[in-house]
């Protein structure tokens, strides 16, 4: 019973995750739409530049865009932190039983 209370748990957390990460893509676009050497100039989509976002790469270094950064980042530290909670949780799982 607690395996599946835990598994029903996972999908909760993993949509609350997904909706996070969600959250830090649309940031890093607005990030780039800001930033003039990261603005998509092709007319065609393209994936989210977040490495430069994350790395202050060819970022505006205006104050709103280095707080919608910061935010960004943030959000990311969550996603990593749901990971590892997921991690240690599926552990102890596993070990009990």
């Amino acid at each position: 019973m607690t395996g599946e209370i835990f598994y029903l748990l996972s999908g909760v957390w993993a949509l609350a995750i997904l909706a996070v990460f969600i959250l830090a893509i649309r940031l890093s676009y607005r990030i780039e739409a800001r930033s003039p050497d990261l603005t998509n100039r092709s007319g065609f989509p393209r994936k989210a530049m977040m490495f430069h976002t994350i790395t202050n790469m060819k970022v505006a270094r205006d104050a709103e865009t280095q707080g919608l950064r910061r935010r960004m980042n943030r959000l990311l530290l969550v996603v990593l932190a749901g990971f590892a909670v997921m991690w240690a949780g599926l552990y102890l799982v596993r070990s009990a039983g």
